[in-house]
């Protein structure tokens, strides 16, 4: 167990994308015990065991599925050679596993450290995000310069330099990283300005497609401060898969509510 904590910190540690196995329940004849770790990478790479044979396979396979999902998983095995959940062995227990899957913690780099950049690296440390600022007055930045190679998938890059020809520039610099996001301010004639120039300069539109542009969701502010929040709102939407929609229960959903009744005591 010490061998496969040891590698998952040691992944977390250099932003790898990992799945942790562990099994939470073990009822019958079973090679697996309660507590059996297994650290499973996407290519394939894993460290512990959870028992061995079929339902090893089993679980790296259910592990893969959730790497390439990015959902964690509480998955069931029945230890028969047939039936629900069955894996082909003949021990007759039942095992569950939980498959964690274990992302790197999201960083958001901000180029320009002006009067946007300063109210959004604000309030994404406030709602967790590791921030960096790429800006040459270092009253306004932590990074001098930009450095696209240290752009992981995890990455999310927001562009909200000062003028057309750095955010142009910038964009030139990251559109092939891996980044998880890649944002840029202006409005909808300049985006349409610099897409152009840089498909006349060979850039492809299926490459362009990623960039969002303009930048954040339509929340309808106008000052600095609200357009940063729209901007971490998407990004937020974008980490976490949401809808954007409004949570509210609506017309049908409050009728729903108060035909039901005040919930049972």
């Amino acid at each position: 167990m010490k061998d496969v904590i040891s590698a998952l910190d040691e992944a977390l540690q250099h932003d790898e994308l990992v799945a942790l196995a562990t099994v939470v329940d073990v009822r019958g004849a079973s090679p697996a015990q309660l507590g059996f770790k297994m650290a499973i990478w996407p290519d394939g790479r894993v460290v512990g065991n959870v028992g061995g044979g079929g339902l090893e396979q089993h679980v790296r396979d259910a592990a893969a599925l959730a790497l390439r999902e990015g959902r964690s998983r509480l998955a069931h095995y029945t230890l028969r050679e047939e039936g629900p959940d069955a894996v082909g062995m003949a021990c007759g227990g039942e095992v569950s596993v939980f498959i964690d899957v274990c992302q790197p913690s999201a960083r958001l780099l901000i180029v320009g450290g002006g009067h946007l950049g300063r109210p959004l690296a604000e309030m994404a440390r406030l709602a967790g995000w590791s921030v960096q600022v790429v800006d040459q007055r270092p009253e306004r930045g932590t990074l001098a310069e930009l450095d696209p190679s240290s752009i992981t998938p995890w990455t999310y890059v927001v562009i909200v330099t000062e003028t057309h020809a750095t955010d142009q520039e910038t964009l030139r610099r990251v559109l092939d990283s891996p980044a998880a996001y890649i944002g840029m301010i202006g409005s909808r004639r300049k985006v349409r300005a610099i897409f152009h120039q840089l498909q006349s300069e060979g850039m492809s539109g299926e490459r362009l497609a990623r960039v969002r542009a303009p930048i954040g969701l339509d929340l309808g502010g106008r000052s600095p401060a609200e357009i940063a929040v729209a901007i971490l709102a998407e990004m937020i939407q974008v980490r976490h898969g949401g809808s954007s929609e409004p949570r509210m229960l609506g017309a049908d959903g409050l009728r729903s509510f108060q035909q039901a009744g005040p919930p049972a005591a």
